[in-house]
């Protein structure tokens, strides 16, 4: 995640494990790791993985009272990079163009995302096309264009209202004939229209494949990881409908909930891709789970 995000974020997000010392401070017995599992419940790690936790730590106290608390905390530390690494990375071979589909709830910074991902590709001198397929919404579109234009990238729409499968087409056509390596697709996020929604995804998935053969290469779910446990809804919805490679968590500055991850990982067996920390195009790093498990504990 970077010195960066730590530096600037680092107080907020480690505040889990300043409250995990505070409570193994005192005598463990029972209140405590009830305590304790709730505290683990309240950071978005769910229910399940909140009472393990809690019940590890309650058997190395069992095993050996006089256990330090830096011993504690790194042992949990352990099971969770481990219940992490335990789901398997995206490792499909890169196609050009390499399509991305990017999909997710809207107000959950999908749109913000996407520039950032731009600019992620752009510094890694990729060629970069961006296909604004949610035509439905002029602002998310001028927003992209705004970026596009910013980072000189490539950009292609559709009238407002047009057939958004119509405009992928076109763009990963367009990405063919201009040598362009990464082509990251823009959806709509209309959940309460979900039917609709999924039919206009499935409609995007196939007209892709149509255009550039596997495409979409990689479908990423952007997810809010301040939302908690409807976070895992959403993931449960969109992963039905369009299967996912990877998750983009966003809003993860300046929150100790981002145990959100592990939940959704747990149930759905989904990767973290990509972290957003903030508002800025820069903020956006690569996951890297022993890196935030430290920030978090």
């Amino acid at each position: 995640m970077g010195k960066k995000f730590f530096k600037k974020k680092g107080a907020q997000i480690r505040s889990l494990g300043l409250k995990i010392r505070a409570l193994l401070a005192k005598k463990v017995d029972p209140e405590v790791i009830e305590q304790l599992e709730r505290l683990f419940f309240e950071a978005d790690l769910g229910a399940e993985m909140s009472m393990m936790l809690s019940e590890k730590v309650e058997k190395l106290y069992r095993k050996n009272p006089q256990i330090s608390i830096d011993e504690v905390l790194e042992k949990v530390r352990r099971f969770l990079l481990d219940e992490l690494e335990s789901i398997p990375r995206h490792s499909r071979e890169m196609s050009f163009p390499h399509v991305i589909l990017i999909v997710g709830v809207n107000g959950n910074g999908k749109t913000t995302s996407i520039a950032k991902l731009a600019k992620h590709y752009v510094d890694q001198n990729k060629k970069v096309l961006v296909a604004a397929c949610d035509t439905f919404r002029a602002a998310a579109t001028e927003q992209l264009e705004k970026w596009c234009h910013q980072l000189g990238c490539d950009l292609v729409k559709g009238a407002d209202g047009s057939d958004p499968a119509a405009v992928v087409f076109d763009a990963i056509t367009a990405a063919k004939s201009r040598d362009t390596d990464i082509v990251l697709v823009d959806t709509a996020g209309r959940l309460h229209t979900k039917t609709e929604l999924m039919r206009e995804l499935e409609k995007i998935k196939r007209v892709s494949g149509k255009a550039a053969s596997g495409a979409p290469h990689e479908t990423l779910l952007v997810l809010d990881a301040t939302i908690g446990q409807n976070g895992i809804d959403q993931a449960l919805i969109f992963h039905q409908f369009t299967p996912l490679d990877g998750l983009i968590l966003t809003k993860v500055d300046g929150t100790a909930k981002g145990g959100t991850a592990f939940s959704i990982q747990k149930k759905l067996r989904i990767p973290i891709q990509f972290l957003g920390t903030g508002e800025s195009l820069e903020d956006l790093s690569s996951f890297e789970p022993k890196e935030f498990i430290h920030s978090l504990i």
